[in-house]
């Protein structure tokens, strides 16, 4: 067959996503089948294969999806067709199902004319120089061909029940939930039914042109629909989700939110009670209050790179029971699958709560106050970025400070400490910093900033 070149920007670090109609087309996901389907032949040999295919809620995403499960079936995969939903349900079919790999159709948290897809093989991730595999795969045409078939699957019913399974509170508590849209919504209303309390559900229909606000519960802006509603009908806490359900928010009966690092140390507080000294995983980019609270918590505490497939990775590595990032994937592996699945930790935190008798307030009450700037995401050209952290950590190298270079460089000193880190799937460094009070904030600015300024980058508004 022909050869076949995908725009290289759609090939990301984690996953493959582009502008529908400009980056990526149907024809795109169909070669991307042939590529990935080609990788799955090979594992499965003369047995023959099969994949699980799910989609988001997205007005492009029936079209996508049809074409990548022609892409496969032409490779002799059996192709599990799951339908509409959230990413986790699509990681539960490949956990459950005996299959060979799985494909997610899905533009996650990004604008309504973007899409792509969350690729797993054997049931790990596949990413990084994997996918770029795909590439050359389509470049050269070298495709396995086959007659798979392609059927429909239901696993609906017993990826909610399962998730329901695992909630361990009491009577059960007032939460408000918002979809915003997305492809949680429909299990969002199915769970919710099955749980202890009330629920008030917000926006649980998918809709792919997001009408009442943007899936992304990272964004203050995106959570005000949902602090109101805590705050108009006396809610124990609020929970948000992503555009394709693998990222939690939180906000608090104040309507406060909470932050990805925040949830993981409370969701980490419970899970060591069970597994005391395990090991609990957070990026970089995570509060030092975290890995100082899962330390006293009884836990070991382990700092890794940015990136759900790194986490994942990792977590599988060091057996770890529990992981997050800053962005909001959570990881549970104690009593689960080991993959990001937002409903269900909301399902965990909510019955965290409810059993402790400690409300979501007052564990934040209780967090030490410190200042932070927020993840801050600056230009700088792909062949400088890390070029740039390199030149960084090679003068913080000749001095005497304290550096964890794991992901970027993070700096503690006895203000608090900043991190700089190159993107991996953007043109862009990030940066945070984190202190006890104003005056450190503007010293450990001022460092990153003239760190930035010996590179020749400018450095942005701290």
């Amino acid at each position: 067959m022909a050869g076949h070149r995908f725009d290289p920007s759609i090939l990301r670090e984690y996953d493959v996503r582009g502008v529908v109609g400009k980056t990526i087309t149907e024809e795109d996901a169909y070669h991307l089948g042939r590529a990935f389907g080609t990788v799955l032949a090979g594992d499965a040999g003369s047995d023959g294969g099969s994949v699980a295919l799910g989609r988001d809620g997205r007005v492009s995403s029936p079209g996508i999806a049809g074409a990548v499960a022609r892409g496969l079936a032409d490779c002799g995969l059996e192709v599990r067709e799951i339908g509409v939903g959230p990413t986790p349900m699509l990681y539960y079919a490949g956990a459950t199902l005996g299959v060979t790999g799985a494909v997610m159709v899905t533009g996650s948290h990004n604008p309504p004319d973007h899409n792509g897809f969350k690729l797993v093989r054997g049931g790990r991730s596949f990413f990084g120089s994997d996918i770029q595999g795909l590439a050359e795969i389509a470049t050269d045409g070298a495709y396995a061909d086959g007659n798979g078939e392609r059927r429909k699957t239901e696993v609906f019913d017993d990826y909610i029940q399962r998730i329901a399974r695992d909630y361990d509170g009491g009577k059960g508590l007032k939460v408000a939930w918002d979809a915003g849209n997305g492809a949680a919504g429909e299990a969002m209303s199915a769970l919710s039914e099955r749980l202890p309390g009330r629920h008030i559900l917000l926006n649980a229909e998918i809709d792919g042109t997001f009408p009442n606000h943007h899936p992304d519960p990272t964004v203050p802006d995106n959570l005000a629909q949902l602090i109101q509603t805590v705050l108009d009908e006396g809610c124990d806490l609020g929970v948000a989700f992503d555009g394709d359900g693998d990222r939690l928010g939180a906000v608090d009966s104040q309507g406060r939110i909470l932050w990805g690092d925040q949830l993981l140390l409370r969701l980490a507080r419970d899970v060591l009670r069970e597994s005391p000294g395990a090991k609990i995983i957070a990026d970089v980019k995570s509060s030092q209050i975290l890995f100082d609270g899962v330390e006293a918590a009884g836990g070991e505490p382990v700092m890794w790179k940015t990136g759900h497939s790194l986490i994942k990775t990792k977590m599988h590595e060091e057996g770890a029971p529990l992981a997050g990032e800053m962005s909001a994937h959570i990881f549970f592996a104690d009593r689960y699958y080991g993959y990001d699945d937002a409903l269900y930790a909301a399902v965990r935190l909510i019955g965290a709560i409810d059993r402790s008798g400690e409300s979501l307030a007052a564990f934040r009450d209780s967090l030490p106050d410190l200042l932070n700037t927020p993840e801050l995401r600056f230009p700088c050209a792909e062949d400088r970025k890390f070029a740039v952290i390199d030149e960084v950590r090679q003068r913080l190298s000749e001095s005497d400070a304290e550096v964890v270079a794991i992901d970027g460089v993070r700096v503690r000193t006895e203000d608090g400490w900043w991190l700089l880190r190159a993107s991996n799937t953007q043109d862009v460094l990030v940066a945070r910093c984190e202190a006890k009070d104003e005056a450190g904030l503007k010293r450990l600015a001022a460092e990153l900033t003239r760190q930035l300024e010996e590179s020749g980058v400018e450095a942005p508004d701290l």
